[in-house]
């Protein structure tokens, strides 16, 4: 997992062959004017997620983890917590990993904790647990999903 600031973004870029078009369209984009969903850069390829969740306590929020993508989570406004676990330890299965959707879940407690705010992001590999929309209210966050 890679912490930074949008500021900064342009250190990240030559991680994966998508992260410039990703970030230049963030940066660029007005998202007060957005409406919440999905925005398709390149179809099933690289996608953003709008979205206005309401944050989970730490004891509520579970692991989740991905295969097929890697997530860059991008905070817009309030605080979010997200946790962390090298997925290779996990052992507490909750849910099954599922293809079609893309994800499994475990039951295990993060290791690691950190805090986003806006115009903060994360970049989580698939080798990355971890347990988003930790915090109180709601927030405004982008997921971008990039194709691995």
């Amino acid at each position: 997992m890679i912490f930074g600031d949008l500021k900064h973004s342009n250190r990240y870029e030559n991680l994966h062959r998508d992260f410039k078009k990703a970030f230049e369209y963030i940066k660029t984009t007005n998202w007060v004017e957005m409406d919440f969903g999905k925005t398709e850069l390149d179809g099933e390829n690289l996608f953003i997620i709008y979205s206005n969740p309401e944050c989970l306590s730490k004891q509520d929020q579970v692991l989740e983890y991905h295969q097929k993508y890697l997530d860059i989570h991008i905070l817009l406004e309030g605080k979010e917590t997200i946790g962390w676990k090298s997925l290779d330890s996990c052992t507490k299965l909750k849910k099954p990993f599922n293809p079609s959707e893309d994800y499994g879940l475990y039951s295990d407690k993060p290791t690691t904790y950190i805090t986003l705010y806006p115009n903060e992001f994360a970049i989580i590999y698939p080798e990355d647990a971890h347990a988003p929309i930790i915090g109180e209210g709601k927030i405004r966050k982008l997921v971008v999903k990039i194709k691995v």
